[in-house]
């Protein structure tokens, strides 16, 4: 194989690796840098939450798509934190946005707070929940009306309420 080769395939190799790596990572989670109302400890958050909600809500995770049973919920009430109950959407503002996951157009008033995330190589907008700080997920500029946003939720960050 030839030096031009072997360069070539040795550089892309290593930024997938540093890619990889860089997905790997879990981010800083949003707590760290606020303070929330409802606060627990790790092993505490951990002995409240199952294990895959504990990944998603507190290391950032997110569950795979069309997985999560609250993404064919059509039932009027409201979407809430799984982390501490706040209502976070109501079911008016549901809408099926094609992607695998719940999805809002608006959040209830004073209910979820953002902040950047550039994990995994892209710039989004982490949404999580104001009182416990749990991360819900992104929203994305590319929603319906009246907002033009889609809140994108990971559905095990959330529990469901009928009316």
């Amino acid at each position: 194989m030839s030096n031009r080769r072997k360069f070539i395939l040795f550089g892309t190799a290593s930024v997938g690796a540093m890619l990889i790596a860089r997905a790997l990572r879990a981010p800083a989670p949003a707590q760290a840098a606020e303070t929330f109302e409802v606060t627990h400890s790790d092993a505490e958050w951990q002995k409240l939450l199952t294990p895959a909600q504990y990944n998603i809500l507190r290391q950032q995770g997110t569950e795979p798509p069309f997985t999560s049973p609250l993404l064919n919920e059509h039932r009027a009430g409201t979407f809430n934190c799984a982390g501490c109950a706040l209502p976070l959407f109501d079911s008016k503002t549901k809408y099926d946005s094609g992607t695998g996951w719940p999805s809002f157009y608006a959040p209830l008033p004073n209910a979820v707070k953002t902040s950047d995330d550039s994990s995994l190589g892209m710039d989004r907008t982490e949404v999580h929940c104001r009182r416990c700080g749990g991360h819900l997920g992104h929203v994305f500029p590319d929603g319906p009306p009246p907002t033009g946003l889609r809140y994108c939720m990971d559905g095990l960050a959330l529990t469901f309420t009928p009316a």
